[in-house]
């Protein structure tokens, strides 16, 4: 090198040696940079053919933040993309927006037509029906050589996104009004001439009347809560077996909302979009991953906690245990049902999580006992987690919650929900003088609608005779029931009564209907009864929901429909709603709640403790975790299961019918009940205790 420099400059070293004159090399700051550069021109600068190759020369530091910076974002790519199971749209950011998914029907079947070869095919006459395997659509491109290029650089993955852009079209065009409803059942059409008498749903008059909706809340989190200290910065992977809008989905649902408000990171795994809670989800910013598998097993093994929510999420536990053996010890399984089905599909598995989350004293005593019959052995003691009522819900039942400001109290919510109550019964065709008794849940046989309109027609009794030899033939009536227990009964009826000023004359009449379990009282009294100021008594309607559910079991409601097709009468006094979740008018509008759970009985009731928050008295069958809500003679009345308890619910009916102050005292009773245990804060305290003790020993 020494020689080198001793024969002079290079040409190499006489470029860098220019360039640094030129002032390229030296701050742009400084007297010398500002001088050099003043007295330069655009025309000289273009003159120099080797300017260009000079500066960047004399810039490598330049080029290696570049390539630094663009290794920086290939690794980013790779990596999330492996994390992601290279599901391009999600990592993109795509997936998330509901906007992207409910796009213009004209727009999306224009993409549908140019993205689908098959499509092509089938307009030009080349194939008959859509199919899409791979095989055949190969052998029907063959014909159209401009399409056979183009179909091979068309991947799986994109087949697969296209048939999920037109499952969603089609899923969207199901929808309905509040874009809240499920997608209706094929059988039964959604229509008047079904069901008679179809109201609701009435989002828009909720929105209009109390002038707020479910979509102008904020976060409902209390952030100087032990629960929003507790998740905050956590990442949590909750479990959903279905979409269906009944209890579970919708408390995982609000589970993820709140969860969500008190800032921690949540990603929703749904086995299966059964119903329509995805556009609810979408709007609520809940994260759903699109892989059951793979990817949502990778997400959990980031998670510090994993919530599944129903017994039916056994099958994608013990495959997420199995890929990741240690995975056992971050799940807290909440399950919501108490059939011995559902413990046989989860008892391989119930010793292998970290904890389970019941939702009553009775349900965890019959699953403990099942566990010990199977000798199944579980990891830690079961916690009891209750379903509560949410904010939004004690908002406009008047009830404190965090949603409450200055303009809208709970004072002036009382008063807006009365102006509900009013606008919705006038479009449902409802007088003051009609008592709402109303059952909100899936139709099927394990929530006995059938046996409620069999007691809702006892009540209105359209033909005695009729009615009478019916009974004898379809209701096996307990003549043996315990003297003792039926005095029990009538006693607390009595004394209820006396506090409530009923007059001597009904109580006997009432006692005497249910301590002999006769149904041939008089026709002409009971066409027209009277309550103790003379007054004529109110008619029974009664509102069964949810229409379209996917829960429904639709020859359960055609058993029902041709039910109330042989009595027209009680047919008339029978009103229909669909699946929603905007049920705060609803419970508005009722006067009555029926919950009328078979077999083992209710697990908990969500909607139970939802009507007693409104000052709805509860008429429940007495098994299950219904008797730990309901206080019998207090903030309702249970009656048996089956063809028995139709009668005896029959005479609960007319007693409420008779006695509207018995109705305002036991539905103001249940709505202090609430206050104190099944608010949405009593729920979330019971959570802290479930998650401290999840997370102690990781």
């Amino acid at each position: 090198m020494e020689e080198r420099l001793g024969k002079g400059p290079s040409p190499l070293w006489q470029g860098s040696f220019k360039s640094s004159l030129s002032g390229r090399l030296t701050p742009k700051g400084s007297p010398t940079h500002r001088r050099l550069n003043s007295s330069r021109t655009p025309r000289r600068e273009a003159r120099s053919g080797s300017g260009g190759t000079q500066w960047f020369r004399s810039n490598r530091v330049v080029y290696w933040l570049i390539l630094i910076a663009l290794w920086a974002y290939l690794g980013f790519y790779v990596q999330s993309g492996w994390a992601h199971g290279h599901n391009k749209e999600e990592f993109l950011g795509f997936s998330g927006d509901p906007r992207n998914k409910f796009v213009d029907a004209e727009q999306q079947t224009w993409r549908d037509l140019v993205a689908d070869d098959s499509l092509v095919a089938m307009n030009n006459g080349t194939n008959k029906t859509q199919v899409y395997g791979d095989r055949k659509i190969d052998v029907i491109l063959a014909k159209k050589g401009n399409v056979v290029s183009s179909m091979k650089k068309r991947s799986k993955r994109a087949r697969r996104n296209n048939l999920r852009k037109k499952h969603g079209k089609l899923k969207a065009k199901m929808n309905i009004e509040n874009g809240g409803t499920e997608g209706q059942e094929q059988e039964i059409p959604l229509k008047n001439s079904t069901y008679r008498l179809l109201v609701g749903p009435f989002g828009s008059v909720e929105d209009r009347v109390l002038e707020w909706s479910p979509e102008k809340r904020s976060g409902t989190c209390d952030r100087k809560g032990d629960f929003a200290r507790l998740v905050w910065s956590r990442r949590l992977v909750l479990v959903f077996h279905e979409l269906s809008m009944t209890g579970a989905p919708i408390s995982m649902m609000e589970l993820a909302t709140e969860l969500l408000s008190c800032g921690a990171t949540v990603s929703a795994v749904v086995l299966s979009k059964k119903g329509g809670l995805m556009s609810e989800l979408a709007r609520r910013r809940i994260k759903v991953i699109e892989d059951r598998a793979d990817l949502s097993f990778k997400t959990a093994m980031k998670a510090d906690l994993v919530i599944a929510g129903s017994a039916v999420c056994a099958t994608w536990i013990d495959q997420y245990i199995a890929h990741f053996p240690a995975g056992g010890s971050q799940i807290a399984w909440w399950i919501m049902e108490n059939r011995r089905e559902y413990f046989d599909r989860s008892k391989l598995v119930l010793n292998r999580v970290k904890m389970l989350i019941f939702l009553s004293e009775m349900q965890s005593n019959q699953w403990l006992t099942w566990c010990q019959e199977e000798n199944v052995k579980l990891r830690s003691q079961p916690a009891l987690v209750p379903l509560a009522v949410n904010d939004e819900l004690a908002f406009v039942a008047g009830i404190p919650c965090s949603l409450n400001t200055p303009a809208a109290s709970p004072a002036k919510m009382l008063e807006k929900r009365q102006l509900l109550r009013d606008a919705v019964r006038k479009e449902m065709g409802l007088t003051d003088n009609d008592m709402l008794v109303m059952s909100l849940s899936s139709i099927n046989a394990g929530k006995g609608q059938l046996f409620l309109l069999e007691s809702a027609g006892l009540v209105i009794n359209e033909d005695p005779l009729e009615t009478d030899s019916e009974v004898k033939k379809s209701m096996n009536i307990r003549q043996d029931q315990s003297s003792f227990a039926a005095k029990h009964h009538l006693r607390g009826l009595l004394q209820k009564s006396r506090n409530l000023d009923v007059s001597s004359t009904e109580l006997r009449l009432f006692t005497s209907v249910n301590a002999t379990n006769d149904v041939s009282i008089n026709s002409t009294h009971r066409s027209k009864m009277y309550d103790s100021k003379g007054a004529q008594e109110q008619a029974l309607k009664i509102l069964i929901g949810s229409v379209g559910s996917k829960s429904n079991k639709i020859p359960y409601v055609k058993e029902i429909l041709r039910f109330l097709s042989q009595h027209a009468k009680l047919s008339e006094s029978v009103l229909w709603t669909p699946s929603t979740t905007r049920v705060a008018s609803l419970y508005s509008a009722a006067d009555v709640y029926v919950m009328n759970s078979q077999g083992l009985g209710e697990t908990f009731g969500r909607v139970t403790v939802e009507a007693m928050a409104f000052g709805l008295p509860v008429l429940g069958t007495d098994g299950g975790g219904t008797k730990e809500i309901v206080e019998q003679n207090v903030t309702g009345l249970l009656h048996p299961m089956g063809h028995p308890g139709a009668q005896v619910l029959a005479e609960h009916l007319r007693f409420l019918l008779k006695n509207p102050n018995a109705r305002k005292q036991m539905g103001m009773d249940g709505r202090k009940m609430v206050e104190r245990k099944y608010l949405k804060r009593h729920m979330y305290m019971r959570f802290v205790e479930v998650i401290t003790r999840c997370m102690r020993s990781k």
